[in-house]
């Protein structure tokens, strides 16, 4: 991924507009909302297929098969993560596509190698049995076994009124990730013709807070809608905004789109 970061004008400009950006915090936090578009998702989109070809996707399917859990949640889940790289790690010591706890959950699934997780049949395969588990865990309710995938299965409740702000946001971040998965619905049933590997990103700046990434991200589609953004959380307090591109005229056409929504590129 390449990094093609804004001004430093541009930076204290960014800064002082997320100051007023507690609205998209809220927005982030709204749990009937996260637990009712899960709920949706569930019962009516679980059969459409990828909008790309994503990276490792004889894994995806072997393991949504095997758990009977939808190809395209596991997809999410992993662009959320990981963006699908194999080598990631985290920080907190979570490692490949799925980003296992290591060695925690990982010996909790039967991985006692670290380098087993680090092949991405082995590490979707686990991510998903775990996910399987708190869907079990959880009666089904997905936006809760989301939440316990990102914050532990002992700190969430059992209904969706007391879920910690720390594991709500995660639940709205891999929705946002699902519906790119699935990209134009109304395209279906022509998906996976594009390789997603094939996608440029460049990452433009980084935020502390989810929320203040979501709404920098929030801000530049209401200005540019054209522009294809993103944001990925890289590490423990770490919420990167991508600029998404198809080819370098594309990425010239966005950076023109970028200045003239007021955030010009160095």
């Amino acid at each position: 991924m390449n990094s093609c970061r804004l001004s430093m004008k541009t930076l204290f400009s960014i800064l002082a507009s997320l100051l007023i950006s507690c609205g998209a915090l809220a927005a982030m936090a709204n749990v009937a909302d996260a637990d009712l578009a899960w709920r949706q998702y569930l019962e009516r989109d679980t059969t459409l297929k990828p909008s790309f070809q994503f990276p490792h996707a004889s894994c995806f399917r072997a393991a949504a098969i095997a758990y009977d859990v939808p190809e395209t949640l596991l997809l999410a889940v992993a662009r959320g993560e990981s963006d699908f790289d194999a080598t990631a790690r985290s920080r907190a010591n979570a490692h490949g596509v799925m980003q296992i706890l290591w060695p925690g959950t990982a010996n909790d699934l039967g991985i006692h190698r670290l380098a087993e997780l680090y092949d991405p049949c082995t590490n979707i395969d686990a991510g998903t049995r775990y996910l399987k588990q708190l869907l079990k865990r959880f009666d089904g309710n997905l936006h809760l076994a989301l939440a316990a995938y990102n914050y532990g299965p002992e700190r969430i409740a059992s209904n969706t009124s007391n879920i910690p702000s720390g594991a709500l946001w995660y639940s709205n971040y891999i929705f946002r990730h699902l519906n790119y998965v699935l990209g134009d619905r109304l395209a279906q049933p022509r998906p996976g013709e594009h390789l997603y590997s094939d996608l440029g990103r460049s990452t433009l700046v980084s935020f502390a807070e989810p929320y203040r990434a979501a709404a920098f991200v929030n801000r530049l589609e209401q200005r540019a809608p054209e522009l294809q953004l993103d944001w990925f959380r890289k590490g423990v307090g770490e919420f990167s905004v991508v600029l998404i591109y198809e080819d370098r005229e594309h990425f010239q056409n966005s950076a023109r789109l970028l200045a003239s929504a007021g955030f010009p590129l160095e």
